[in-house]
């Protein structure tokens, strides 16, 4: 149309490409607390548009985004994301060294850190932290099924031996070594997420962290889950159905930027988000439409752009009937046209998924994607497996955003058609995200399809794939050994070819028996007044506020 703005033209260049793949890097120095003293205190207040409540503010217990964004404000694990790479670097552990078995890690702390509660950061916080985690019941595993630490280590105290886990050693106030029971390649990466974080022991004593007593829209959870205690630059003040609060840190070690006040408020809508924007009522929201880049764009708001590190996929749960026929899954895969759910739906630049680790890591195969968009040939492959009209429950949340999913309505109606068109039969499940939604679909149950995504939290093929389908799950109903076995295989194998051409063929094997469809490497953006200079976009959504720049 005439006058139109191509959102090509608008988030072109806005992000600079990030390579994620390769070697983990030693350690850059790190200043010291007292080498970085805050010249100008914070002073500013500062109002984000989110597009959902977090689910807890614990952030062991859940991988949900929003969770996961106030952890990064509040909590710091040993290592974080670099900013540019997104491999590990300096945070409350200033440096580690690996053994040569690669079966243990010595970390270094940082000395003279609190916690918001004005208790001591050492080594005795992170041991209780790691031991805490490895200690949850099967009771509190299955009330949390998206737990990290048991994607990440398979198993924990009471299957001890299946657990790549062993323990977590204090060898001084400063120093503490982490010990597995066999090599995990990605364990430094993985620890960058918000999941491994280091919470104050008195405040996890105080808030009974492990028992779920408090009541929640999106289900039960602790009384630390609702008031989290860490060293991030910012502490927690408050929380409200529609928002978080949280204020700048006065003795947080490092830099504290310019933000004294932070609050983190609920627009659950992709209009109401944008009409706050436009109204001066908040300073940014996340995730961006394909709708309001063009109205903020005239208006002169700033944009920012992430490159993709996610995937959003059409998940299939064997458990119900039809499903456990491969050669159903096959028919579905090849009735959507991605393309066409992308054009309209995605912002620019946003490619298709033929596999479930994006293109950028090691492990990704050219030649390994899943079938194309032909709904002829689906529609031989359902008569062949004797599909006969069984309706098929579609799962799909209401009330959100993501930025792996940033219309789900609309893309559920895009997508449910081009498959009745196969001749399936979809039957809609519409569940409200803040009531569970997550939970509902990757727990088992009837649901045949759902939408859903996952957004890579550390830069390794291992944080897609073993998190996905490196063990049975409710999400997907289905048990695949060897499978499992070649990705718990992958995790050992040192960096270089072996790893890569390992990885390569569990994605082959993926395409071939389709437990899920990925659909799209989603582009995200995020929008902010003309007030920010800056905002610190991550492909990994390691994003602080004390990072974000705010014009004099």
């Amino acid at each position: 149309m005439a006058g139109s703005i191509s959102r090509r033209s608008v988030l072109a260049g806005a992000a600079a490409a990030v390579v994620l793949a390769g070697c983990t890097p030693s350690p850059s120095p790190d200043p010291s607390p007292s080498a970085t003293p805050t010249a100008v205190q914070p002073e500013a207040t500062f109002t984000f548009a989110v597009p959902s409540p977090p689910s807890s503010l614990d952030p062991a217990v859940t991988s949900d985004l929003e969770s996961w964004r106030i952890a990064r404000q509040v909590l710091e694990g040993l290592v974080a994301a670099d900013p540019t790479t997104s491999e590990p670097s300096p945070a409350l552990a200033t440096s580690w060294q690996e053994s040569s078995d690669r079966m243990s890690y010595t970390f270094t702390l940082r000395e003279g850190v609190t916690f918001h509660d004005g208790t001591a950061f050492d080594a005795a916080a992170v041991k209780a932290n790691f031991d805490r985690w490895f200690a949850f019941t099967p009771e509190f595993r299955a009330a949390n099924p998206t737990m990290a630490f048991t994607h990440v280590f398979k198993a924990h105290a009471d299957q001890a031996s299946l657990s790549v886990f062993k323990a977590c050693t204090v060898l001084s106030p400063s120093q503490v070594r982490i010990d597995l029971t066999r090599p995990f390649t990605a364990l430094l990466r993985a620890l960058t997420t918000p999941a491994f974080a280091i919470s104050s022991p008195a405040a996890l004593a105080a808030g009974t962290a492990d028992a779920l007593d408090q009541t929640a829209s999106f289900g039960r959870l602790s009384r630390y889950g609702q008031h989290p205690v860490g060293t991030g630059p910012f502490s927690f003040t408050a929380q409200a159905p529609d928002r978080v609060e949280l204020a700048s840190y006065p003795k947080y070690w490092g830099e504290r930027g310019q933000i004294a006040k932070l609050t983190l408020a609920v627009y659950d809508t992709p209009q109401s988000r944008v009409q706050a924007l436009l109204a001066g009522r908040i300073d940014g929201f996340d995730p961006l439409t394909v709708d309001a880049v063009e109205p903020l764009v005239r208006a002169g708001f700033p944009i920012a752009r992430r490159d993709p590190f996610s995937v959003f996929y059409l998940g299939m749960n064997q458990a119900v009937g039809p499903l456990q026929q491969e050669k159903v899954r096959q028919a579905i895969a090849m009735a959507i046209n991605k393309d066409a759910v992308i054009r309209r739906f995605f912002l620019e630049d946003t490619s298709s998924a033929g596999q479930f680790i994006p293109p950028r890591l090691a492990g990704f195969n050219n030649s390994a994607n899943f079938p194309g968009y032909d709904p002829e040939r689906a529609k031989r492959l359902l008569a062949e497996a004797g599909y006969k009209g069984e309706e098929l429950a579609f799962a799909y949340p209401l009330e959100t955003s993501r930025s792996y999913m940033p219309s789900p309505a609309k893309i559920y109606a895009e997508i449910s058609a081009q498959l009745t068109t196969v001749g399936l039969a979809i039957k809609p499940v519409p569940i409200q995200w803040s009531e569970g939604y997550l939970q509902r679909v990757t727990t088992a149950g009837d649901h045949a399809l759902h939408l859903l995504g996952i957004n890579g939290g550390y830069a390794d093929p291992d944080g897609f794939l073993s998190a996905l389908f490196g063990a049975k799950t409710g999400e997907f109903g289905y048990f695949d050994a060897q499978l499992f076995s070649k990705i718990d295989r992958a995790r050992e194998l040192p960096e270089g070819k072996d790893r890569t051409d390992a990885y390569q063929s569990i994605n082959a094997q993926l395409a071939g028996t389709a437990p899920a469809v990925p659909i799209a490497y989603p582009i995200s953006g995020v929008a902010t007044s003309p007030r920010v200079e800056s905002y610190p976009t991550s492909p990994v959504l390691a994003e602080t506020f004390n990072r974000v720049r705010l014009k004099k």
